[in-house]
C-alpha cells in the first residue's frame, strides 16, 4: 500500500512544519540582542535575561532588564514627543495608524512566527487570530482618530501613557493598547512580558518604518521592577494593565491619589453553561476553543463548565472523545492543536494547583498519549467530582484544565455562573434563543458569547466586572477611556472648609420638640448602631438638630438592604424614570420647606439649591430611558449588542457644601442607572438629607433603593470602600480622603470617582449628564450568531 493510501486508512496527520528561517534570520540580524526602543533610537543592551523558546527550552535572544532610569528616559520622549502629537490633526495620526496596520500585514508571517517561537502557541493560532486580529485594531483606530472631535467632543488625551502587556497574547495586547492611545493623541511608554518581548522589538521597527515621530511610541523590556518604575513615575498620565487580579490590586494601591487614569483588565473564571437543548456537538467544538486555545493561557478562557445534568454524562464523554483526538507537539507544526506553555514555572504552578484540587477530591481525566520529551508542555485535562469551593474551581488556573459542575435550572445555572470573585466572560449554549438572552443579563460578566465563544473585534468593547478588572479595551468605550474632559485640566483645589463651629448653647436649652433624626435604611428609619448623636451646628454654633452617629454596622445593615433591592436594576428604565419624576415632583411641593432648611444650616438662601436639585431630578428621570447601548457588526456572521447595565450597590459620600444638591446631584444618575445607593450625606448639614426620606417615602422609592447613613464622612467612606458588597463608591472630599478611598477600594476592586480635593461644581449644568451617567454604569456585550 503506497503512502497515500496509509494517510486515507488511518486518517492521521502527518507534520506540516513551519519553516522558522525568516524569524531566525531576524534574530541573528540583531545579534540576538536587543535593548529598548526609546526616544526612536535603540539603546545599547544593558543587563539581560534570556527569551527562552518554551517548546524547546532554546535561547532565542538576550533581552535588556530596564532600570528606572531607563523608563525616565523613556517617560521623559514620550513627554517631549506629546506637543506635536496630540496637536496633528486626527487624520494626520490616522494616516499613521493606518500605516502600520499595513506594514503588520506585509510582514505578518514573520510576526506569526516569531510570536509562535517566543511564547508556544500554536502557529495556526498566531497565522490566524493574533497577527490579523492586531492589524484589525490599528486599522480600526485609525478610523477613530479621523472622527475623534466629533465622536468625543470636549475631551482631551491623558498624556503620557505606561502600558504594560501580559504573555499570552503578547503582539495583540500591544495592539490592544496602544492603537487607540495613539489615535486619542497620546503617546507611550510600553513594557512588554518578560517571557515575550520579541514581537514587540519587532513593531518598534514597524513604527521606525512607519515614519513614526519619534517618542511617541517607547518600547522598554524588563522584568517586575520595570513595570513597576512605569506605574509609580510621576511623568504618567495614565496606567493601562493586563495581567493577574494580584498584580492589578498592586497597581490600584500604587495609584491611589495620583490622579493617574486607570484601566485594568484582569483574569478570569468564565462559566461555560450548556443547555440540555444544545447543539452538544457544536458545544464541544466550541469548548475546544474555549478552554484548549492557546494551551488555557487565556483570561477568558471557559475553565467552569456548567452542563445541563439531564445530558452530562452524554456531553462529558463527547468531550472524552475529543480530548482523545487533540495533538499535543510541536507548536511550529500547522496540524498541531495545544503547544507549549510560556514557561516551566507556569507548568509547575499549574501541576501544583492539580495536585491541591486532587486532594480535595477533584477526579482528573486526560487522554492517553506522550508528550514531547523537551518543552513545556502539559496533556488537556478535564476535571470532575467537584464542589464549588473546590480550589481548581474557585482559583485561575490558566493552563488547559476544565472544571465540570452540573446544574438543574436555569437558575441554579445563573448562581454557579455568578460564584466567584471573577467577571470578564461567559458562554451560553442553548437553541432556545428565548432562554439564552434570559441568562445573558443575569450573567454578571463583560462579554457573553451565545452559541460560540472566544469572539473579538476592535469595534466592539472588551473587560470585565467585580475582580476582573475596570474599564474596556475595543470599541467605543476603549476609545474613551484614553481621553478626559478637557476642563477637568482647568479645576482647581476647592475652598478649604472653616474650622467646624461650636455649639453656643446647651441642647437642653433648645426648647420646643425634638428634633433628632434617624438614619434611612432599608426604607425604615433606624437608630444608630452605635446608640450616640451628633449635633448639627450652624455657622454661628446654634443647634439646629441631632442625627445619628453611624458606624460599620450601620453601614452592613444599608448595604444588605442595597442589595436585597438590586432588582431596582432590572425594573423597567421608564418605570425607574417615572419614579424620579414623582420623586422631583414631591420634592418641588415641599420646597419653601426643604429652602428653609438649608439656610438654617448654612445661613444661605436654600431657594435655588432646591430648585436646581428638582431640575437635576428631572433631567436623570429623563436620561433613564434614554442612555442605552448600541448594536455593533464584526466582520463575523454575528451581532454584538452593546447593554449597558448597574455597577450594583453604589456608595456615595456627598461633599459637605450644598446639602440638599450635593447628594441629589450624585444619587439621581445612580438610580436612574438602575443601581441602588447607601448614602452618606453632608456631614456638617445631613439635615436636608434626612427630611428627604419622608419624600423617599411618598415617591414609590421601592425599600432598599435609597438607604442613608449619617455620620463622620471619612471613616464611613473607608467602611464603604473595604465592603465587599459595595461595587462602586463615589467620593466627593479632601485628597487625603480620595487617596483613602481608593486605596481602601482594592479588596474587590470596586470602581471609583473621587472628586480629589478639587472644586467640582455640582451645580454646573455638566454634570447634568452622561459625566456620572457612565460612571454608574458598565457596559456588556452579548455577542449574537445569525445565520443558517
Amino acid at each position: 500500500m503506497n503512502k497515500i493510501a496509509q494517510i486515507f486508512d488511518s486518517l492521521d496527520y502527518g507534520p506540516a512544519p513551519e519553516a522558522p528561517d525568516q524569524a531566525i534570520a531576524w534574530l541573528d540580524g540583531h545579534g540576538r540582542k536587543f535593548g529598548h526602543f526609546i526616544d526612536g533610537k535603540w539603546t545599547k543592551p544593558g543587563k539581560t535575561f534570556n527569551a527562552d523558546n518554551p517548546a524547546t527550552g532554546a535561547s532565542l535572544a538576550a533581552i535588556t532588564d530596564g532600570s528606572a532610569e531607563d523608563v525616565d528616559k523613556a517617560v521623559k520622549a514620550a513627554r517631549a514627543a506629546f506637543k506635536g502629537w496630540s496637536a496633528l490633526s486626527g487624520y494626520e495620526r490616522g494616516k499613521y495608524l493606518y500605516a502600520i496596520a499595513r506594514l503588520i500585514q506585509k510582514h505578518s508571517r514573520l510576526f506569526a512566527v516569531l510570536e509562535t517561537m517566543d511564547n508556544g502557541k500554536p502557529i495556526r493560532e498566531s497565522r490566524d487570530a493574533d497577527i490579523p486580529l492586531a492589524a484589525r485594531h490599528f486599522y480600526h483606530h485609525a478610523g477613530w482618530a479621523t472622527h475623534l472631535e466629533r465622536a468625543f467632543p470636549d475631551h482631551v488625551p491623558y498624556g503620557v501613557c505606561g502600558q504594560i502587556i501580559p504573555w499570552n497574547f503578547p503582539l495583540l495586547m500591544l495592539a490592544w493598547k496602544i492603537a487607540p492611545a495613539l489615535a486619542a493623541g497620546n503617546t507611550v511608554v510600553l513594557k512588554p512580558a518578560e517571557f515575550t518581548s520579541l514581537t514587540a522589538l519587532l513593531f518598534a521597527e514597524i513604527c521606525e518604518r512607519a515614519g513614526l515621530p519619534k517618542g511617541v511610541v517607547n518600547i522598554v523590556t524588563g522584568e517586575g521592577d520595570t513595570g513597576a518604575a512605569i506605574v509609580n513615575h510621576p511623568g504618567i498620565d495614565k496606567i493601562a494593565f493586563t495581567g493577574s487580579t494580584e498584580v492589578g490590586k498592586i497597581i490600584r494601591a500604587a495609584t491611589a491619589g495620583t490622579g493617574k487614569g486607570l484601566s485594568l483588565e484582569l483574569g478570569g473564571k468564565s462559566p461555560y453553561v450548556v443547555f440540555e437543548d444544545a447543539d452538544l456537538d457544536s458545544a464541544v467544538e466550541g469548548l475546544v476553543e474555549a478552554i484548549w486555545f492557546n494551551q488555557g493561557q487565556v483570561c477568558c478562557a471557559g475553565s467552569r463548565l456548567l452542563v445541563q445534568e439531564s445530558i452530562e454524562a452524554r456531553f462529558i464523554a463527547k468531550i472524552k472523545a475529543r480530548m482523545a483526538k487533540l495533538r499535543v507537539g510541536d507548536p511550529l507544526d500547522k496540524s498541531v492543536d495545544i503547544g507549549a506553555l510560556v514557561a516551566p514555572v507556569q507548568v509547575e504552578r499549574i501541576k501544583d494547583l492539580m495536585k491541591k484540587g486532587a486532594a480535595e477530591g477533584a477526579e482528573i481525566y486526560e487522554p492517553d498519549g506522550t508528550l514531547p520529551a523537551k518543552g513545556c508542555f502539559l496533556k488537556p485535562a478535564l476535571v470532575t467530582n467537584v464542589s464549588p469551593a473546590n480550589t481548581l474551581v474557585a482559583e485561575e488556573i490558566f493552563g488547559p484544565v476544565l472544571v465540570a459542575m452540573s446544574f438543574r435550572t436555569p437558575e441554579e445555572a445563573v448562581a454557579l455562573a455568578n460564584n466567584t470573585r471573577y467577571g470578564l466572560a461567559a458562554t451560553i449554549w442553548s437553541e432556545n434563543i428565548n432562554l439564552a438572552l434570559d441568562i445573558a443579563p443575569k450573567i454578571k460578566a463583560g462579554v457573553v458569547w451565545i452559541n460560540g465563544t472566544n469572539n473579538f473585534d476592535a469595534a466592539v468593547g472588551f473587560g470585565g466586572y467585580k475582580e476582573s478588572g475596570f474599564g474596556r479595551e475595543g470599541g467605543r468605550e476603549g476609545m474613551a477611556s484614553y481621553l478626559k474632559p478637557s476642563w477637568e485640566k482647568a479645576l482647581k483645589a476647592a475652598p478649604a472648609s472653616a474650622a467646624p463651629a461650636k455649639a453656643a448653647n446647651n441642647p437642653l436649652d433648645a426648647g420646643g420638640l425634638d428634633q433628632t433624626a434617624k438614619m434611612y435604611i432599608g426604607g425604615k428609619q433606624a437608630r444608630p448602631d452605635s446608640g450616640y448623636n451628633r449635633p448639627v451646628l450652624n455657622g454661628k454654633g446654634d443647634l439646629v438638630g441631632e442625627v445619628g452617629e453611624g458606624n460599620r454596622k450601620d453601614i452592613r445593615n444599608a448595604v444588605e438592604a442595597a442589595r436585597g433591592a438590586l432588582g431596582w436594576g432590572s425594573t423597567a428604565a421608564h418605570a425607574r424614570a417615572q419614579i424620579l419624576y414623582f420623586l422631583a415632583e414631591n420634592l418641588d411641593y415641599r420646597r419653601d420647606e426643604f429652602a428653609a432648611r438649608i439656610k438654617a444650616q448654612t445661613g444661605q438662601d436654600g431657594g435655588a439649591e432646591v430648585a436646581q436639585a428638582v431640575e437635576r431630578l428631572f433631567a436623570f428621570a429623563g436620561w433613564a430611558d434614554k442612555y442605552d447601548g448600541a448594536v455593533h457588526n464584526p466582520p463575523m456572521r454575528a451581532v454584538a449588542a452593546a447593554m449597558v447595565e448597574p455597577l450594583g450597590v453604589l456608595g456615595v459620600v456627598a461633599p459637605e457644601n450644598r446639602p440638599l444638591l450635593g447628594s441629589i446631584a450624585l444619587i439621581a444618575p445612580a438610580l436612574a442607572m438602575g443601581n441602588t445607593v447607601v448614602l452618606v450625606p453632608s456631614e456638617r448639614a445631613p439635615l436636608s438629607i434626612t427630611d428627604l426620606y419622608q419624600v423617599l417615602e411618598t415617591s414609590d422609592v421601592p425599600n432598599g433603593v435609597v438607604n442613608i447613613v449619617t455620620g463622620d464622612a471619612v471613616s464611613l467612606a473607608k467602611t464603604l470602600a473595604e465592603h465587599d458588597g459595595v461595587d462602586g463608591l463615589w467620593y466627593a472630599g479632601s485628597a487625603e480622603g480620595s487617596t483613602m478611598v481608593e486605596k481602601a477600594s482594592v479588596g474587590n476592586l470596586k470602581q471609583t470617582w473621587t472628586s480629589r480635593g478639587l472644586d467640582f461644581d455640582l451645580s454646573d449644568p455638566r454634570f447634568a449628564g452622561d459625566y456620572f451617567l457612565a460612571r454608574a454604569t458598565q457596559v456588556k456585550n452579548v455577542w449574537i450568531p445569525y445565520g443558517a
